[in-house]
């Protein structure tokens, strides 16, 4: 007996999503900002039953937009992309043109260094390399009168587990 096409959908939880999906969230420059994304990233990866890179998600983007709220003066957007074979892409744009690293390091040049047990600053992109299993950065060009349109930063978790080493 053959199925019929309508009998082939998807799941409502699936390891793999059958088809992309995309959440996007603007956000104002406001210290409350990386809460709103941790609540929208819960509820998004939740709905989508991917529970397990919810905490490693939450954690990065919570670092990502608080940077931009740190290291900016405008607003922020967050991206987040369910791709057809399991890895979870997210986005975050903000209004600085600056890469910091590791996000700027070329692939197959990113060192790996420690930040001191009392700096303030510095540990948040360091756990990017944890837990993400790929990322990078984009400077978004120049807008009106010679400003710049900031960048994007963004990582990848899901179908290959994080990247070591």
């Amino acid at each position: 007996m053959s199925k019929s096409p309508s009998s082939r959908r998807c799941s409502v939880v699936t390891v793999a999503p059958c088809r992309p999906w995309v959440y996007a969230l603007r956000l104002p420059h406001d210290p409350r900002a990386a809460h709103v994304a941790r609540v929208t990233v819960r509820a998004v990866l939740r709905s989508h039953g991917r529970e397990e890179v919810l905490d490693a998600v939450e954690l990065l983007v919570s670092e990502l937009v608080t940077n931009a709220y740190l290291h900016t003066e405008g607003p922020a957007s967050l991206r987040l992309t369910g791709l057809a074979d399991g890895r979870l892409r997210v986005g975050v744009w903000d209004s600085d043109p600056r890469i910091p690293a590791p996000f700027g390091d070329p692939p197959g040049e990113r060192p790996v260094s420690s930040v001191p047990g009392d700096a303030e600053h510095g540990r948040g992109l360091l756990l990017v390399r944890e837990y993400a299993s790929a990322w990078g950065g984009w400077p978004l060009g120049d807008g009106l009168l010679g400003r710049g349109n900031g960048k994007l930063l963004w990582f990848e978790v899901g179908a290959h587990g994080p990247r070591r080493g």
